[in-house]
């Protein structure tokens, strides 16, 4: 095994501790990434215990059905910014009715980018619920990776988890 796959297993494992010791399950709405995350967190055994689902909408159709993102925020602001992440997010933890949603759309490239949203643009939402009657947190945040398709899918996998993890940690 790789240092990049062991940096990766031992994420993932963190995560899996904390979803594990608090008795939550997350689900995964992604886009630009095409299943990488969700790939990541299975790889693990015994990840049926805390990974529930995981929705990759490529198209923006498939966010709308499945993820009841708005057409018109998807009109308004474009599948990859923080309105469409955070509408991600907040459908598939109300879809799959789990207390930890993470979502990412952006740019992986090569081509697809503009001079407003560059490729290597990545907006990301997380939703969560820790508690019954607890108010829902969604946190969006946008980064610019760099290199090639896969480095850019790469970043926004190992991201996404490392920033999900200091959140559930704190």
């Amino acid at each position: 095994m790789n240092n990049h796959m062991d940096s990766q297993g031992k994420l993932a494992l963190s995560l899996a501790s904390v979803l594990i010791e608090h008795g939550w399950k997350i689900a995964l709405a992604e886009s630009c990434t095409g299943g990488l995350v969700c790939a990541t967190l299975t790889d693990l055994a015994g990840s049926s215990d805390w990974f529930e689902r995981g929705y990759i909408t490529y198209s923006n159709e498939a966010k709308t059905e499945c993820l009841d993102v708005p057409v018109e925020t998807i009109a308004s602001f474009g599948a990859v910014s923080e309105q469409v992440a955070a509408a991600m997010a907040d459908g598939a933890r109300r879809k799959a009715n789990v207390n930890v949603a993470v979502s990412i759309t952006g740019i992986a490239g090569p081509t697809g980018g503009s001079q407003e949203k560059p490729v290597g643009t990545v907006c990301f939402g997380w939703s969560i619920k820790k508690n019954v009657g607890d108010d829902v947190k969604t946190i969006t945040i946008t980064k610019q990776f760099s290199g090639d398709r896969q480095t850019v899918r790469e970043q926004a996998r190992d991201y996404a988890l490392s920033y999900l993890l200091g959140l559930l940690e704190t």
